[in-house]
């Protein structure tokens, strides 16, 4: 079972290829967000560094300015085994809504140094510090968080810690309700393993990552964080989501003690929405900050 464990542990926890995972192909005109990516590609990009909030490792993040001098920034999370360039598009809509963008590469992923994925859990504690970098920049900085799947969830885990008043909001978009779940959900769909095995075997999994990156799968919750939220938070999930089910939202919806708003996108698979319906998408991320972000 130890060996089983370890060949878990680097399928879910260590960063590289996945075969579960769809390969990345270059963008098409065909793509509904082509024009959205196309300018992130483009765009002049300014480089920030900064070390993590645990261990000694270089994070790196984009910094696009806002068209027109803003006190309003969004700071982006990507999903799993990914990196900022995926998140290109809605750099793109918040960019177009007045907002400088941060886009930053979690640990272990993209440009950012580290041997393993945190799910959000370590990664929380490095946004914290993305955050104090950005009112450093500037003091009068309104601050929304944004994050798609694993960033979804790293962004209600964010919610839970003690933030500077100048965090005004969130949106996650098909965020998991805690990562034991999540890759028990995983294994047996991917693997077909039946709960005699799984149980035990992500439970050895999520200790191989307690002693290797520091963190229980069990602990890294977003329900439990988003009990200790009081900031409002749009929840977004497509309806056809295979990967992180549709059901998450429910419970992620329910433990946010702040005002909050919930958009399900019918006929969207797992981080799919925005390119299901861009125009619909677009409507509600800037109807909900134009009622929380001033």
């Amino acid at each position: 079972m130890l060996g089983a464990g370890l060949y878990f542990y680097h399928v879910a926890v260590v960063p590289g290829p996945k075969s579960f995972l769809s390969k990345k192909t270059p963008l098409k005109k065909t793509d509904p967000l082509y024009h959205q990516k196309l300018w992130f590609e483009k765009v002049h990009k300014t480089k920030w560094t900064m070390k993590s909030a645990g261990g000694d490792y270089k994070l790196v993040a984009d910094y696009i300015p806002a068209a027109k001098k803003s006190n309003k920034t969004v700071l982006i999370a990507h999903g799993f085994n990914g990196s900022k360039e995926d998140m290109g598009a809605y750099a793109y809509l918040f960019h177009e809504l007045g907002y400088n963008v941060v886009a930053r590469d979690a640990r272990g992923q993209g440009q950012s140094q580290g041997d393993y994925i945190g799910y959000g859990w370590p990664d929380r504690l490095d946004d914290k510090k993305w955050i104090k970098k950005i009112i450093a920049k500037n003091p009068d900085s309104k601050i929304v968080m944004f994050g798609v799947s694993m960033g979804g969830a790293t962004t209600m885990m964010v919610s839970g810690e003690h933030l500077p008043h100048q965090v005004k909001a969130f949106i996650e978009d098909c965020g998991y309700t805690n990562v034991k779940t999540e890759i028990n959900y995983q294994a047996e769909q991917l693997y077909h393993l039946p709960t005699i095995i799984r149980v035990p075997l992500v439970d050895i999994v999520s200790l191989i990552t307690r002693v290797r990156a520091g963190y229980f799968f069990g602990q890294a919750s977003s329900v439990k964080q988003l009990a200790k939220n009081k900031r409002p938070m749009l929840f977004i999930h497509g309806t056809k989501d295979k990967f992180v089910p549709t059901k998450m939202i429910y419970a992620n919806y329910r433990a946010t003690n702040g005002p909050k708003e919930m958009w399900l996108v019918k006929g969207a698979g797992h981080a799919r929405s925005y390119q299901t319906k861009p125009k619909a998408y677009e409507q509600h991320v800037k109807a909900f900050l134009d009622k929380y972000v001033h």
